[in-house]
Parts: structure tokens; C-alpha cells; sequence
């Protein structure tokens, strides 16, 4: 299984970014989809999660401007980011619990996509 993310890039302050994963590979049910980041210097924490059937989670810090939204049937997860802070500047995983073989779910990670919010 791989988990590939997209979307970073640099962006003002104001702006907008949206970020999306694709989960590929022998997969049988996913059972959390959700975005983590790690600013530098700072410990990898959860952004917003995702579990199937089960709602949606969103840090504090994303206080109504980020929207998390994931899709079944293609595997993928996406985060629309709004109203970025400089503070946002982070790298942004993706992380899935999925099944393979066994319906035991497994945790897998993107690789990071880099988001930098500066003038």
C-alpha cells in the first residue's frame, strides 16, 4: 500500500491551499482517513481524521477553516485549508488505517507534502 499527497506549495496569508492523498495497492476497507502535520522543531500532531462510519475530528487549532472530506470508493482523503496562518507552515501527511489481507487495519503514512505560508 501507498499513500501519495499533493497540493502543497506556498501560499499568503489569507489564502487557500487543498491537499489530497490516493491510497493505492491491495486494499480491502479503510477504516480512518486523516491529515497530520509537523511543524519544525515541533512533534507530528493530528490536523483532522476521518473515521469511516464513524465522523469526523479536527483539531482546535483548525477552528472552522479547514474541511476534511474523503472518498470511499477512490481511496482518497483531501483537506481544504482556509484563511492560512503563517503559523500553518508545516509538513502535512496523509495517514490511513487500511486492510489488506486481513481485516486487521493497518497505519500507513504519506510521505509529507510541504506547506509554507509566507508574504
Amino acid at each position: 500500500v501507498q499513500l501519495v499527497e499533493s497540493g502543497g506549495g506556498l501560499v499568503q496569508p489569507g489564502g487557500s491551499l487543498r491537499l489530497s492523498c490516493v491510497a493505492t495497492g491491495s486494499i480491502t476497507s479503510i477504516y480512518t482517513m486523516g491529515w497530520y502535520r509537523q511543524i519544525p522543531g515541533k512533534q507530528r500532531e493530528a490536523v483532522a481524521v476521518n473515521v469511516v462510519g464513524g465522523g469526523t475530528h479536527y483539531a482546535d487549532f483548525v477552528e472552522g477553516r479547514f474541511t476534511i472530506s474523503s472518498d470511499n470508493a477512490k481511496n482518497s482523503v483531501s483537506l481544504q485549508m482556509n484563511d492560512l496562518e503563517p503559523e500553518d507552515t508545516a509538513v502535512y501527511y496523509c495517514k490511513m488505517a487500511i486492510a489488506t489481507i486481513t481485516p486487521v487495519g493497518m497505519e500507513y503514512w504519506g510521505k509529507g507534502t510541504l506547506v509554507t505560508v509566507s508574504l
